[in-house]
């Protein structure tokens, strides 16, 4: 039987292909069988990969010279419409430039006749006011009249110190009368008759306290004091303060004492212990020394070739020459709280009983100086110590220096004061001098400056804040008409100063003599770096910035120190509501002598740009350029404002300058 053959195998399965990512790229170029590891490139290989490197780049190289051709034709193309936009708002502003001079001019000379109008009626005003009250002093303004007071006043007899500081009281507020009637006189000669009565009333408080002082220690012995066997005493009104002590014990171990209602001290040297003597330390609020100097400042105060003191017939060039010395710059350091006068006298002779009866010499010549330190011994003796709280109505924002009265060449000087100690805490300032005479502490007058920012804005028609933000104490002034008010979260800030209304050359002055300065003057540039900034220029801002203040704040930039002398840079904003200013709200302003222009840049930018801000034009003023973007509203508020704030505004301004000392 035949085998079977067996069955042919099974044809293979074809073998299935799965291509990922498959792309038209990769169908027009087969895959190249990746080359083994270490494996080098054929040279054909390099010359093909170089070839299409090269051929790459030619065509990106192209490609960028094709987009920067194109770039560079849009570019000029661009320049060249700005440039023609930007002579077409040159030639506007040309245009225009004289009629929004003149609008802005005559603008200025209406609120100037409304105020001259004002001043006028307010003066009428206050002489009537004045001659109805017929309280029977005298009118400051009237040469007869002040005359006749002067006259009667020396020749009366009173010594008890109280009527006396109450008639002394009359007398410094006709001295405040005066010193404004001095600052407004154009007429030279009345102004001579002016200082001449200033001087004579200085002179008469004086004399009259010294009287009253020899009144009060011819009775030392009666107002005893049990406890020290001394007498001592302090009386006081708003602007004097008289502390005496009368050495009746005579205790070899006294060292010094302390009047605690006036803050002030002494320590006695060794050698005055066992003496007849009297200490007198007589604080005056004020301050009629310093004008007496042969200062630049000084001078400036007293126009007309009188020196202060003087009787009214000595020019001051014949005080001696100062030999500069340790002499105080007044320019660069003010007096704060007024003169201390401390004062060694010799004691009066006090009253005796003998059989019944009471015996005192009466002595005709007044209090006698007790020499201190002895010409015997004058490098030898022991210094004067003294201590002062400051009073209430100063701030001291850094530690005080202590001068004294060179009466002999009529300066402040430094020398002679030695172990001065301040103690902040307590407002305290001890030191020592070499002998009983007047002093003073001083302050450097623009340590707060420069300012470190401000803003000016609207709190309802015709009032404003300004905010100061000064180098050591902050503080804002509250504008409302022709009246400002001072407020500051400053520790110790002096409260008569605080919520009070007042004019604005009033609160500068009041600022002044309570040691917080914000103003400038013309000296303030050899102790301040300032901007440098056009005078002219930013005075025609202030006049511009007071008219539209009812409507737009006003704020400092960080620019303005950065875009020349010749412009400002400040921020702007139309505010109608009394809460702050949005930080994003704000708008910068290039401003100049012959253009102004809002800019496209922000505060935060980093870079200053003077580009222009899309949509607005050039103008020739600034109230001109923000008129373009006024709301109606903002509009009638400026249209609004009343002279007499914008007065004030203008003037507060001026006399601070921010866009050129912050």
């Amino acid at each position: 039987m035949d085998k079977k053959q067996p069955p042919p195998p099974p044809p293979p399965r074809p073998l299935l292909c799965v291509t990922f990512g498959h792309d038209e790229q990769s169908s027009r170029h087969p895959r190249v069988p990746a080359k083994k590891k270490g494996a080098k490139l054929s040279k054909a290989e390099k010359a093909r990969l170089k070839k299409e490197e090269d051929e790459r780049k030619l065509q990106e190289e192209e490609e960028a010279r094709i987009k920067a051709e194109r770039d560079e034709e849009e570019r000029l193309e661009r320049e060249k419409r700005d440039q023609e936009e930007l002579q077409r708002l040159e030639l506007k502003d040309r245009e225009r430039r004289e009629d929004e001079l003149t609008e802005v001019r005559l603008l200025l000379e209406e609120i100037q006749a409304g105020l001259m109008k004002w001043n006028a009626q307010a003066l009428e005003k206050a002489k009537w006011e004045r001659y109805l009250r017929c309280d029977g002093n005298p009118d400051p303004s009237d040469i007869k009249e002040m005359n006749t007071y002067i006259s009667l006043w020396r020749e009366d007899l009173e010594v008890n110190i109280n009527p006396v500081l109450k008639q002394c009281a009359l007398a410094l507020q006709l001295t405040d009368e005066l010193k404004e009637l001095l600052s407004n006189s154009r007429d030279n000669l009345l102004a001579l008759r002016y200082q001449e009565h200033l001087l004579c009333l200085y002179e008469l408080i004086r004399e009259k306290v010294q009287r009253a002082s020899v009144e009060i220690l011819k009775n030392a012995i009666v107002h005893c004091d049990i406890g020290t066997g001394n007498m001592h005493t302090v009386i006081k009104d708003d602007n004097i303060t008289l502390c005496i002590w009368a050495n009746l014990n005579k205790n070899p171990r006294f060292t010094g004492f302390h009047f605690k209602e006036a803050a002030l001290g002494f320590e006695l040297p060794k050698q005055l212990a066992m003496s007849d003597i009297t200490v007198r330390i007589l604080h005056t609020a004020y301050d009629h020394l310093t004008p007496r100097s042969l200062s630049p400042k000084a001078r400036s105060f007293w126009e007309g070739g009188l020196s202060p003191g003087s009787g009214g017939g000595v020019p001051a060039e014949a005080a001696p020459p100062s030999d500069g010395a340790q002499e105080v710059d007044l320019q660069q350091y003010t007096l704060l709280g007024g003169v201390f006068f401390c004062d060694i006298f010799r004691l009066p002779p006090q009253i005796s009983k003998v059989g019944g009866w009471e015996i005192q010499q009466l002595l005709d010549s007044g209090l006698q100086v007790f020499p201190y330190p002895p010409e015997s011994r004058a490098l030898g003796s022991p210094p004067v110590g003294l201590s002062v709280i400051l009073p209430k109505t100063v701030l001291c924002i850094e530690s005080p220096q202590i001068a004294y009265w060179d009466a002999t060449r009529n300066c402040w000087r430094t020398n002679g004061v030695r172990d001065v100690c301040y103690d902040a805490e307590e407002a305290r300032v001890s030191f020592k001098m070499e002998s009983f005479q007047a002093f003073a502490l001083l302050q450097h007058t623009y340590s707060n400056l420069p300012l470190q920012g401000w803003e000016l804005r609207p709190l309802d028609q015709d009032q404003a804040l300004f905010t100061v933000r000064g180098a050591l104490v902050d503080l804002t002034i509250t504008i409302k008409d022709d009246q400002c008010m001072l407020q500051s979260e400053q520790p110790r800030f002096p409260p008569h100063l605080m919520g009070k209304w007042m004019h604005c050359s009033a609160l500068q002055a009041a600022m002044a003599n309570a040691g917080i300065n914000i103003f400038v003057n013309e000296h303030t540039d050899k102790y301040v770096n300032s901007g440098g900034k056009d005078a002219p220029t930013e005075h025609a801002l202030y006049q511009q910035m007071a008219i539209l203040a009812p409507a737009y704040a006003f704020s400092w930039s960080q620019w303005n120190a950065k875009c020349g002398a010749e412009c400002m840079v400040m921020q702007v904003c139309e505010h109608h509501h009394p809460y702050p200013v949005p930080s994003g709200q704000w708008s910068l302003y290039l401003l100049g002598a012959q253009r102004s222009q809002q800019l496209k840049m922000e505060e935060t930018s980093a870079t200053f740009s003077s580009e222009l801000e899309t949509d607005t034009e050039f103008h020739s003023t600034f109230i001109h350029m923000v008129r373009d973007r006024t709301s109606p509203e903002g509009a009638a508020r400026s249209k609004g404002t009343s002279f007499l704030f914008v007065q004030t505004v203008q003037t507060l301004l001026s006399a601070t300058r921010p866009l050129n000392y912050s």
